[in-house]
């Protein structure tokens, strides 16, 4: 395999991730050097602990106060943690670029992949848009005195340019190779890591008084004016409060399906995928309940701090950090949102490709394009990151491009989750080295059933425009693929499709300088 010299894994690990992929009809037209943490990187820098657990606090803190903290965080987090399980079962058998989109065709069928597929990349899209919405917010209040920049004097339109401007960097260095991007998103997790744990010291360290740990249990209703307007107000009904308080969480966890996404560019990636996605929720999940709780603790006074709405990290900065530290620490924090929305770029734009390369898009003959010189789909990369701004104009409050971003990708994780509930055991008969066994069945019921909870949620006020969005979609979908898509869609290959695809997997394969396919044999029957 003319494959990086200097990458990360044998020949002959790559020689089987080649042979699997070949099995499922595919060639191997992205450049495979991304390791096992490197796969864990990019879900965990999508993730990002310092992106959602900032830029969404609020949506806890102003529903039910402490315990929307202490005890909504794990309560989201086991939740996400049960749909990553479910999925990497799902990703080990199957592990191409196509990810939820490719394992709903196959277990769901032409129209259950296809539907899949669109949930997937408007929900990539939103994660990408609503992390570089919170990028620029988070520069502009964090970092923008410094430049002398007043962020009450700047308008949507300085928004729109400024995140258009954040994006095209991010498309340039994701069409520069998935070498550069590797560095990137590697760079990114320890920087994670790092700056989560200096300013959940420095919170603790500087806060006023000593630590009422009473706080991260206690349920107040903050809903209504008392929450700074976060949500309208809840009367007498702490719990239905606690259920929109989930969706920082549910927000912030989430994007895990990178791994999937980059499964083509991953060494030994049946076993390297899986895990990537389970650690990348189980670390993100420790580190964000600590931050976070760390938020908790050190805020002088909670109901004051309710009160202050989106700003309310804002608020704490400067009422607990040194100027200097808060600095520090802002730098940080944006540069990890900046990477985050990176990485999410790398994900859509692989799952573009995917879709494209089964003919699922319009133009896919342009989109599923691999640049010859960087191995990347050059088309795909630019054409997502246009729309990911463009997403932006029509939603440009925070909070709902976050509830989409959360209720959609969430569908797209479910549809594919319940198609394998059915399936388990009677067409899908051959598994991949990671499997939960017996437990698959009731742990992917469970991941359904929550998706159904969080729709519930995401769709309540202030963010109802996501239903509009959710039912426009559903009536759209089901117009084209009555009128066109049925008759024109055939989706991922089988059978003996795969079988006359060698000529072309051979083609494209030498074209970008890799060695002839070898005969192929379908998924699950070598």
């Amino acid at each position: 395999m003319s494959q990086d010299a200097h990458g990360p894994g044998s020949p002959n690990d790559i020689s089987e991730d080649v042979k699997v992929l070949h099995s499922m009809g595919y060639a191997q037209e992205l450049l495979r050097r991304m390791s096992g943490f490197s796969n864990f990187a990019i879900s965990f820098s999508i993730i990002c602990i310092l992106a959602g657990g900032i830029t969404s606090f609020q949506l806890a803190f102003s529903s039910v106060g402490g315990a929307g903290i202490g005890i909504g965080w794990p309560v989201g987090c086991l939740f996400a943690l049960i749909v990553a399980a479910a999925m990497a079962q799902i990703a080990s058998a199957y592990p191409t670029a196509g990810g939820l989109y490719h394992w709903g065709s196959i277990l769901g069928g032409r129209f259950w992949g296809w539907a899949t597929a669109w949930f997937n990349l408007l929900g990539l899209l939103f994660v990408v848009a609503s992390v570089n919405v919170g990028t620029y917010v988070l520069f502009v209040n964090g970092l923008g005195p410094i430049f002398g920049i007043d962020p009450a004097s700047l308008t949507i339109t300085h928004q729109v340019i400024g995140i258009a401007l954040i994006t095209l960097t991010q498309a340039l260095f994701n069409h520069l190779g998935i070498r550069a991007t590797t560095l990137l998103t590697d760079f990114s997790g320890y920087l994670i890591f790092a700056v989560a744990i200096i300013l959940t010291i420095a919170m603790v360290a500087l806060a006023a008084g000593p630590l009422d740990f009473g706080r991260l249990f206690t349920f107040t209703n903050y809903t209504g004016d008392p929450g700074g307007g976060v949500f309208p107000e809840a009367r007498g009904s702490l719990f239905v409060a606690f259920l929109l308080g989930l969706l920082l969480p549910v927000y912030t966890v989430t994007g895990f399906d990178a791994s999937a996404h980059t499964s083509e560019e991953t060494v030994n990636a049946a076993r390297n995928v899986p895990r990537g996605m389970l650690q990348s929720v189980i670390w993100s999940g420790i580190f964000g309940y600590v931050m976070i709780c760390s938020f908790v603790l050190a805020m002088p006074d909670p109901a004051a701090g309710a009160a202050q709405g989106g700003n309310v990290f804002y608020w704490l900065m400067d009422g607990v950090m040194p100027g200097w530290l808060k600095t520090l620490l802002f730098i940080g924090i944006v540069l990890a949102n900046y990477l985050c929305a990176l990485a999410g770029l790398t994900s859509t734009s692989r799952m573009t490709f995917a879709f494209a390369r089964d003919g699922g898009l319009p133009f896919s003959n342009a989109l599923r394009s691999v640049s010859p010189k960087y191995r990347t789909p050059a088309v795909a990369i630019w054409t997502t990151a246009v729309l990911s701004v463009l997403v932006t104009l029509y939603t440009p409050a925070f909070a709902t491009l976050a509830t989409a971003c959360a209720v959609f990708l969430y569908i797209s994780y479910a549809m594919p989750i319940g198609a394998g509930i059915l399936a388990h055991g009677k067409t899908w008969t051959s598994f991949g080295p990671f499997s939960l066994g017996g437990a698959f069945k009731p742990i992917a019921a469970l991941a359904v059933i929550g998706t159904v909870i969080l729709f519930w949620i995401g769709i309540q006020p202030p963010n109802d425009k996501v239903l509009i969005i959710t039912v426009a979609m559903v009536v759209v979908l089901g117009f084209f693929w009555i009128v066109l898509e049925n008759r024109r869609f055939q989706g991922p290959p089988i059978g003996e499709a795969i079988r006359r695809r060698q000529a072309e997997i051979a083609a494209a394969e030498q074209a970008l300088g890799e060695e002839a396919a070898a005969p192929v044999v379908e998924a699950g029957k070598a």
